[in-house]
Protein backbone atom coordinates (compact mmCIF):
# COMPACT_ATOMS: atom_id res chain seq x y z
CA UNK A 1 0.00 0.00 0.00
CA UNK A 2 1.34 3.43 -0.86
CA UNK A 3 2.30 5.54 2.15
CA UNK A 4 -0.20 8.35 2.35
CA UNK A 5 0.87 11.37 4.39
CA UNK A 6 -2.40 13.27 4.11
CA UNK A 7 -5.86 11.77 3.66
CA UNK A 8 -8.97 13.93 3.60
CA UNK A 9 -12.52 12.62 4.01
CA UNK A 10 -15.34 14.55 2.39
CA UNK A 11 -19.03 13.79 2.15
CA UNK A 12 -22.42 14.71 3.53
CA UNK A 13 -23.46 14.70 7.16
CA UNK A 14 -24.30 11.18 8.24
CA UNK A 15 -21.89 9.52 5.79
CA UNK A 16 -19.66 8.25 8.60
CA UNK A 17 -16.66 10.53 8.10
CA UNK A 18 -15.81 10.68 11.81
CA UNK A 19 -16.49 7.02 12.60
CA UNK A 20 -14.76 5.62 9.52
CA UNK A 21 -12.07 8.29 9.77
CA UNK A 22 -10.97 7.20 13.24
CA UNK A 23 -10.72 3.56 12.16
CA UNK A 24 -9.00 4.37 8.88
CA UNK A 25 -6.49 6.68 10.56
CA UNK A 26 -5.52 3.85 12.90
CA UNK A 27 -5.09 1.45 9.95
CA UNK A 28 -2.99 3.95 8.00
CA UNK A 29 -1.02 5.04 11.08
CA UNK A 30 -2.12 8.65 10.72
CA UNK A 31 -3.31 11.14 13.33
CA UNK A 32 -7.09 11.69 13.15
CA UNK A 33 -8.42 15.25 13.12
CA UNK A 34 -12.07 16.25 12.73
CA UNK A 35 -12.19 19.78 11.30
CA UNK A 36 -15.50 20.59 13.02
CA UNK A 37 -14.11 19.47 16.40
CA UNK A 38 -11.02 21.56 15.75
CA UNK A 39 -13.20 24.64 15.15
CA UNK A 40 -15.12 23.97 18.37
CA UNK A 41 -11.92 23.55 20.39
CA UNK A 42 -10.38 26.73 19.02
CA UNK A 43 -13.48 28.87 19.57
CA UNK A 44 -14.67 27.28 22.80
CA UNK A 45 -18.16 27.13 21.28
CA UNK A 46 -20.17 24.43 19.56
CA UNK A 47 -21.08 24.69 15.90
CA UNK A 48 -24.80 25.44 16.41
CA UNK A 49 -23.79 28.40 18.61
CA UNK A 50 -21.35 29.66 15.96
CA UNK A 51 -24.11 29.41 13.34
CA UNK A 52 -26.52 31.30 15.63
CA UNK A 53 -24.09 34.10 16.44
CA UNK A 54 -22.00 34.44 13.26
CA UNK A 55 -24.28 32.87 10.66
CA UNK A 56 -23.23 30.29 8.14
CA UNK A 57 -20.77 32.66 6.46
CA UNK A 58 -18.97 33.29 9.77
CA UNK A 59 -18.72 29.57 10.34
CA UNK A 60 -17.44 29.02 6.78
CA UNK A 61 -14.72 31.66 7.36
CA UNK A 62 -13.55 29.75 10.43
CA UNK A 63 -13.77 26.46 8.55
CA UNK A 64 -11.69 27.79 5.66
CA UNK A 65 -8.93 28.96 8.02
CA UNK A 66 -8.85 25.57 9.77
CA UNK A 67 -8.81 23.61 6.49
CA UNK A 68 -6.01 25.82 5.15
CA UNK A 69 -3.94 24.91 8.20
CA UNK A 70 -4.88 21.22 8.56
CA UNK A 71 -4.23 20.39 4.89
CA UNK A 72 -0.60 21.40 5.37
CA UNK A 73 0.08 19.01 8.25
CA UNK A 74 1.95 15.75 7.65
CA UNK A 75 0.76 12.34 8.81
CA UNK A 76 -2.92 13.24 9.20
CA UNK A 77 -6.33 11.99 8.24
CA UNK A 78 -8.73 14.94 8.31
CA UNK A 79 -12.47 14.47 8.41
CA UNK A 80 -14.14 17.60 7.02
CA UNK A 81 -17.58 19.03 7.62
CA UNK A 82 -20.21 18.32 4.98
CA UNK A 83 -20.13 21.86 3.62
CA UNK A 84 -16.35 22.25 3.50
CA UNK A 85 -16.40 21.76 -0.28
CA UNK A 86 -18.61 24.79 -0.86
CA UNK A 87 -15.68 27.19 -0.97
CA UNK A 88 -13.36 26.86 -3.97
CA UNK A 89 -10.35 27.60 -1.74
CA UNK A 90 -11.15 24.55 0.40
CA UNK A 91 -11.62 22.30 -2.63
CA UNK A 92 -8.31 23.48 -4.06
CA UNK A 93 -6.43 22.93 -0.78
CA UNK A 94 -7.91 19.47 -0.27
CA UNK A 95 -7.34 18.29 -3.86
CA UNK A 96 -3.81 19.69 -4.14
CA UNK A 97 -2.43 18.62 -0.78
CA UNK A 98 -3.62 15.08 -0.17
CA UNK A 99 -5.62 12.01 -1.10
CA UNK A 100 -9.36 12.80 -1.01
CA UNK A 101 -11.91 10.10 -0.22
CA UNK A 102 -15.59 10.88 -0.78
CA UNK A 103 -17.80 8.87 1.55
CA UNK A 104 -21.11 8.82 -0.30
CA UNK A 105 -24.42 8.25 1.44
CA UNK A 106 -27.89 8.46 -0.04
CA UNK A 107 -30.35 11.03 1.29
CA UNK A 108 -32.39 8.22 2.91
CA UNK A 109 -29.27 6.98 4.72
CA UNK A 110 -28.44 10.51 5.86
CA UNK A 111 -31.97 11.00 7.23
CA UNK A 112 -31.77 7.73 9.15
CA UNK A 113 -28.33 8.53 10.56
CA UNK A 114 -28.99 12.15 11.56
CA UNK A 115 -32.65 12.13 12.64
CA UNK A 116 -31.87 12.30 16.38
CA UNK A 117 -28.87 14.62 16.12
CA UNK A 118 -29.58 18.17 17.36
CA UNK A 119 -26.02 19.30 16.64
CA UNK A 120 -26.73 19.86 12.93
CA UNK A 121 -27.72 23.51 12.47
CA UNK A 122 -28.62 23.17 8.78
CA UNK A 123 -31.29 20.58 9.64
CA UNK A 124 -33.11 22.72 12.20
CA UNK A 125 -35.03 24.92 9.78
CA UNK A 126 -37.48 22.56 8.09
CA UNK A 127 -38.04 19.06 6.79
CA UNK A 128 -34.68 17.24 7.12
CA UNK A 129 -35.22 15.07 4.04
CA UNK A 130 -35.96 18.08 1.83
CA UNK A 131 -32.98 19.97 3.24
CA UNK A 132 -30.64 16.99 2.78
CA UNK A 133 -31.87 16.46 -0.79
CA UNK A 134 -31.14 20.12 -1.63
CA UNK A 135 -27.71 19.99 0.04
CA UNK A 136 -26.84 16.81 -1.86
CA UNK A 137 -27.86 18.33 -5.19
CA UNK A 138 -25.42 21.18 -4.61
CA UNK A 139 -22.60 19.32 -2.90
CA UNK A 140 -22.39 15.91 -4.61
CA UNK A 141 -20.77 17.32 -7.78
CA UNK A 142 -18.27 19.22 -5.62
CA UNK A 143 -17.34 16.11 -3.62
CA UNK A 144 -16.87 14.17 -6.87
CA UNK A 145 -14.82 16.99 -8.43
CA UNK A 146 -12.01 16.57 -5.89
CA UNK A 147 -12.34 12.87 -4.95
CA UNK A 148 -9.50 10.47 -5.67
CA UNK A 149 -11.73 7.64 -4.41
CA UNK A 150 -15.52 7.41 -3.99
CA UNK A 151 -16.86 4.90 -1.45
CA UNK A 152 -20.56 4.12 -1.04
CA UNK A 153 -21.27 3.87 2.69
CA UNK A 154 -24.65 2.18 2.33
CA UNK A 155 -23.70 -1.41 3.02
CA UNK A 156 -21.71 -2.71 5.94
CA UNK A 157 -20.34 -1.51 9.22
CA UNK A 158 -17.69 1.16 9.70
CA UNK A 159 -15.11 -1.63 10.05
CA UNK A 160 -16.22 -3.18 6.76
CA UNK A 161 -16.03 0.20 5.02
CA UNK A 162 -12.57 0.81 6.46
CA UNK A 163 -11.36 -2.58 5.21
CA UNK A 164 -12.83 -1.83 1.78
CA UNK A 165 -11.02 1.52 1.63
CA UNK A 166 -7.72 -0.09 2.66
CA UNK A 167 -8.17 -2.72 -0.10
CA UNK A 168 -8.89 0.03 -2.65
CA UNK A 169 -5.76 1.90 -1.56
CA UNK A 170 -3.66 -1.26 -1.92
CA UNK A 171 -4.86 -1.83 -5.50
Amino acid sequence: MPKLHRVFLVGPMGAGKTTVGKLLARQLKLAFIDSDNEIEERTGADIPWIFDVEGESGFRDREQAVIEELTQLEGVLVSTGGGAVLRPENRQALAARGFVIYLHATVAQQVARTNQDRNRPLLQGGDPETILRELMATRDPLYREIADLVIDTGAGSARTLTQRIVRELED
